[in-house]
């Protein structure tokens, strides 16, 4: 290097030696640590999926404004609520989810409502 350096006419001090300690280090390993987070895909939002559509919607209503003071005052309200509702509601939900699930293909992963 202080040959080409000295070819241009140009005095090798003015080219300090980038990374001396580098150069004694030669007889051992030096590792790169690379900090960049990796690649991470965005976690699927499972709270809308077709399947829990209907039911959580409905129970959303049914929750409106309503304030649990315990973890079993709610599982006795959840359990209350779905006792509530008859068999045609649970049906329903079922059969409308092929129709949901052709919406969903058909619009190949852009939105809709």
């Amino acid at each position: 290097m202080s040959q080409l350096v000295e070819n241009r006419g140009v005095s090798p001090a003015m080219h300090p030696v980038k990374r001396p300690l580098y150069a004694q280090r030669h007889d051992k390993v030096i590792l790169l640590h690379d900090n960049a987070r990796p690649h991470v895909a965005k976690p699927v939002k499972t709270y809308m999926a077709p399947s829990d559509f209907h039911l959580f919607r409905s129970m959303a209503h049914g929750l409106a404004d309503r304030r649990f003071h315990s973890y079993e005052e709610a599982q006795k309200w959840i359990d209350s609520w779905i006792a509530s509702k008859d068999m045609s509601f649970f049906r329903r939900g079922i059969h409308v989810l092929p129709e949901k699930w052709e919406k969903v293909v058909s619009s190949d992963g852009q939105y809709f409502k």
